[in-house]
C-alpha cells in the first residue's frame, strides 16, 4: 500500500523567515538588471543582495549611493522593498486580500500575530486595517510637507517624487535617501542640519514609525477609551526618556566639536542633537558627519542602536519594552523587592525571562560578529562594533565602514540585518526543534549569584 508523502507544516516563524528571504532575493534580482542602474551597467549581485536586504529589513546601510547608482526603476524597487519590509509582507498580503474581499484564514491570522509581535489573535485583523490606514495617511501628509519644502530647491515634480520616496523611507525607519544626486554621494540630510521643517517632519515620521502601531492606535483612540494600555504607557515613557537623554548627551559631548555641532548656530545644535538621538533608534538618516563625532558620542549611539524601537513597529533592536523590563528588574533587585512593578502592574516571570533571553541572544550575536569582522576588516574595533550594532538594530547609520566592507563583511552584515529585522527569538523558533511539553519538573536547586 502506497503512503502519501508527509505534508510539511511550516510554523509562523518559519513562514516569516522564508517570506522575507524570498522578497530579498526577488529584490536583489531586479536590482541587478541594467534597467535598475543609472548608467545601464550590471550591478554586482552581492551589492544588489546587500541593498535588497538593507531595504527589506528597513536598515539603510548601503554599499553604493542610492541617489546616483540607481535609475528611476531601481529607486522604485528599493522604496517598494522598504514599504513591504517595514509593514511586513503579511500586512501587504492582507491589504491585497482586503481589496479582493478574501477572508483571512486562521493560519494567516497566526502569522500576522507573529509578525506584529502580538500576544493573541484577538483583534489582529482590525489592527492590520489600522496599520494600513495610519501608515498611508501619515506618509501622505509627510510627503506633502516634504514636497512643499523641497520644491524651492528641486522644482515641483522632483520635489513631489522625493517627498513621497523619503516619507516612505523615514516612516518605515529605513534611512535610505536620494540626496546623493543633489548634495553628493552618501550625504544623507547633512545639507538640512538646521532646517526646521525637514527636521521636524523627519523626526515625527521616525518616532511614529518606531513606537509601534498598537501604541499609535491606543493614542488615537484615547479620547474614546479614556485609558492607555500598560504596553503603551511603557513604550511612550521609554521612548520620550531615551530621546531626551540621547539629545542631551549628543548636545553636551558634541557642542564644541567643530566638525559636528560646533559649526552650527544654537537652533541648529539643538535640532541636530535631537535628530541624531531619534535617528539612532533605528532610522538611519543623519544630519552631521558621524565619523567626525567624539568616541564617547559614538559609543553612546551604539547603546541606543542596541535598544532600538518598540515592538510591533517598523524598527529593530532589542526593543524599548525589553530594556524597560530589565531596568525594572535591576531596580527591584536593588530595592529588595520580589516583583517588578510598572505603572501599578506586576510583571509575570515569563516576561522577565523572555526579556533576558532576548538581550543575551542579541548581545552574543553582536559580540560574535564584531569579533569575526575585526579579523577580516581593516578598521578600528569601535567602527566595526558600530556597524554591526547598526545592522542588528536595523538602524542604517555608519561611520564610513559600509563602503569599505570586504565580500565576507558584506555577507555578515547582511545576515545581521536579516536577524535584526526578524528578531533573534523568531529566528531561534524558526530554526530550532518544535517545543514539546515537559512531562515532569526537576527539583529546585540553589546556586550562589554575585
Amino acid at each position: 500500500m502506497k503512503h502519501s508523502p508527509k505534508k510539511i507544516e511550516l510554523t509562523p516563524p518559519q513562514i516569516l523567515v522564508i517570506g522575507f528571504a524570498l522578497i530579498i532575493l526577488t529584490g536583489a534580482t531586479l536590482l541587478t538588471l541594467p534597467i535598475a542602474s543609472a548608467k545601464g551597467a550590471l550591478l554586482p549581485f552581492l551589492d544588489a543582495l546587500f541593498t535588497a536586504t538593507s531595504a527589506t529589513c528597513v536598515t539603510g546601510l548601503v554599499v553604493v549611493d542610492t541617489g546616483t547608482t540607481f535609475s528611476l526603476f531601481g529607486q522604485i524597487v528599493i522604496v517598494l522593498l522598504i514599504q513591504i519590509g517595514g509593514l511586513g509582507f503579511m500586512t501587504m498580503a492582507t491589504l491585497v486580500a482586503f481589496a479582493l474581499k478574501k477572508r483571512i484564514s486562521l493560519k494567516e491570522r497566526l502569522i500576522l500575530q507573529e509578525a506584529m509581535n502580538q500576544g493573541s489573535m484577538e483583534g489582529i485583523v482590525r489592527l492590520i486595517r489600522k496599520v494600513i490606514l495610519y501608515s498611508l495617511t501619515i506618509e501622505f501628509v509627510a510627503a506633502v510637507l516634504f514636497a512643499t519644502r523641497w520644491s524651492f530647491d528641486l522644482g515641483p515634480g522632483r520635489a513631489m517624487y522625493y517627498g513621497i520616496w523619503h516619507a516612505i523611507s523615514f516612516f518605515n525607519n529605513a534611512g535610505f535617501d536620494l540626496f546623493g544626486s543633489v548634495t553628493g554621494p552618501f550625504s544623507s540630510l547633512t545639507a538640512y542640519a538646521d532646517d526646521i521643517l525637514v527636521n521636524v517632519v523627519a523626526i515625527g515620521l521616525i518616532i511614529l514609525g518606531g513606537i509601534g502601531f498598537l501604541v499609535m492606535s491606543d493614542v488615537i483612540e484615547y479620547k474614546k477609551n479614556k485609558r492607555l494600555s500598560l504596553h503603551s504607557k511603557v513604550v511612550l515613557t521609554a521612548t520620550a526618556a531615551l530621546i531626551v537623554i540621547g539629545a542631551a548627551v549628543m548636545y553636551i559631548f558634541e557642542y564644541t566639536n567643530p566638525k559636528t555641532l560646533g559649526s552650527l548656530n544654537e537652533l541648529g545644535k539643538v535640532l541636530a542633537a535631537f535628530f541624531q538621538s531619534v535617528t539612532t533608534r533605528t532610522a538611519g538618516a543623519n544630519t552631521i558627519d558621524l565619523g567626525s563625532m567624539r568616541q564617547a558620542s559614538q559609543f553612546f549611539m551604539i547603546i541606543l542602536m542596541f535598544i532600538g524601537a518598540s515592538p510591533g513597529s517598523t524598527g529593530g533592536g532589542v526593543k524599548t519594552t525589553t530594556f524597560t523590563v530589565l531596568m525594572g528588574a535591576v531596580i527591584a533587585m536593588i530595592r529588595g523587592k520580589e516583583d517588578i512593578v510598572l505603572f501599578h502592574y506586576r510583571l509575570g516571570k515569563d516576561r522577565i525571562l523572555k526579556a533576558t533571553t532576548m538581550v543575551i541572544l542579541a548581545l552574543m550575536l553582536v559580540v560574535f560578529v564584531s569579533m569575526v569582522l575585526s579579523t577580516t576588516e581593516a578598521h578600528s574595533f569601535l567602527m566595526i562594533l558600530f556597524e554591526v550594532t547598526s545592522a542588528f538594530g536595523t538602524v542604517g547609520l555608519t561611520m564610513g565602514l559600509t563602503q569599505d566592507l570586504t565580500g565576507f563583511g558584506k555577507i555578515m552584515i547582511a545576515l545581521m540585518m536579516f536577524a535584526g529585522r526578524l528578531g533573534p527569538l523568531t529566528l531561534a523558533y524558526a530554526l530550532g526543534p518544535k517545543a514539546e511539553k515537559e512531562l515532569y519538573r526537576y527539583p529546585e536547586g540553589k546556586i550562589t549569584i554575585g
